[in-house]
């Protein structure tokens, strides 16, 4: 028996993708063996199968590394799932709780171990997290990587409270996760994009203030403004050293900074405002994902608040290549989304 998966192949770009039979899986002892109902891309999908994010892979590497399957096999000494349960985990799959560690990157779905772009996956069954029927697969999947990560940096390292302003950059993944999970906690949001239509479906998800960073391209300035000279409270930097120093002006005093992505591209100088993290006391802090606990909690508030994510566009497992070329084009908003096999 086989099943259909995708190996990232020679990772030369978007034809790198290659549909494949690989042989059945069977759980190991403290494995649960999945079916895959849904799996969503994220950015470092496409750096990984351009050979552009860290060292290069297998060829063989099942890419991926949100989803959500039914448990169909359970491996000796399972507990706390059992057959047929829906079920996500996050992409650090031994990352269970606590503190972060470097050591979770040796199980990386996607990355450094097998993803979610398969009939099947195996994933430790320790790091499930079960799923109330309330939650459909298009409101879950979505929240195993980009989910967790918002709420990683707005709830459990940014401690964020009603009436705050987030701001969050562009409209990927990620930054649209933050308006809602801002939104859901009473929090002000204020949002860039390149895009006045895309800035429109903000403010339909409840953003307060859009800038088009194209009309203002000192969009900082522009926040400023906006907010009576005082800036944002917490900010979701998505851009990485390239908007760095335009958060940090746009930062109000006493502001938490969550350090996410680099999707505007290098910095082309240092920070000319480097002090300003000192005038303004800031903090600034690397966000890496989040810990099976914290996806745990995130499903319980989207469960309770009928969080549903922002799906773009859904595509069928045998175009999955199709899925690539779209989040490749930078049309999207929210999150891009390939059905099960």
């Amino acid at each position: 028996m086989t099943i259909k998966a995708y190996e990232i192949g020679n990772q030369q770009g978007l034809a790198s993708l290659r549909a494949v039979q690989r042989p059945a899986l069977q759980p190991a002892a403290g494995q649960a063996l999945l079916r895959v109902r849904a799996t969503c891309l994220n950015h470092r999908d496409l750096l990984v199968i351009a050979g552009s994010y860290g060292p290069r892979r297998p060829e063989s590497r099942i890419p991926l590394s949100d989803g959500v399957g039914e448990v169909i096999a359970l491996g000796e000494g399972c507990s706390g799932v059992a057959v047929g349960d829906r079920v996500i985990s996050g992409h650090f799959v031994n990352w269970l709780d606590g503190a972060f560690s470097p050591s979770v990157f040796a199980a990386d779905l996607g990355i450094s171990t097998d993803g979610w772009l398969a009939e099947h996956i195996v994933v430790p069954a320790a790091a499930l997290v079960k799923l109330p029927d309330t939650l459909s697969d298009e409101q879950a999947a979505p929240l195993c990587a980009a989910g967790v990560t918002a709420w990683n940096a707005l709830v459990e390292v940014g401690h964020i409270r009603a009436g705050e302003l987030v701001l969050t950059l562009g409209t990927g993944g990620v930054s649209i996760f933050a308006l809602q999970l801002a939104k859901m906690h009473g929090a002000r949001v204020a949002i860039t994009s390149s895009s006045d239509e895309k800035l429109a479906i903000a403010r339909q998800l409840g953003a307060d203030i859009t800038i088009n960073y194209k009309t203002h391209p000192d969009w900082a300035a522009e926040l400023l403004r906006a907010t009576g000279g005082q800036g944002a409270d917490l900010v979701v930097e998505t851009g990485g050293q390239a908007t760095l120093s335009a958060s940090i002006t746009a930062a109000a005093p006493n502001a938490r900074i969550s350090l996410i992505g680099a999707l505007a591209g290098a910095a082309t100088s240092g920070l000319p405002n480097f002090s300003t993290i000192l005038g303004k006391n800031l903090t600034l802090t690397g966000i890496t994902a989040g810990s099976r606990s914290m996806l745990q909690r995130l499903v319980r508030a989207a469960a309770a608040n009928n969080l549903t994510p922002v799906i773009n566009k859904q595509f069928d497992f045998d175009a999955a290549a199709d899925a690539y070329a779209y989040l490749h084009s930078a049309d999207h908003l929210g999150k891009v989304m390939i059905r099960g096999a």
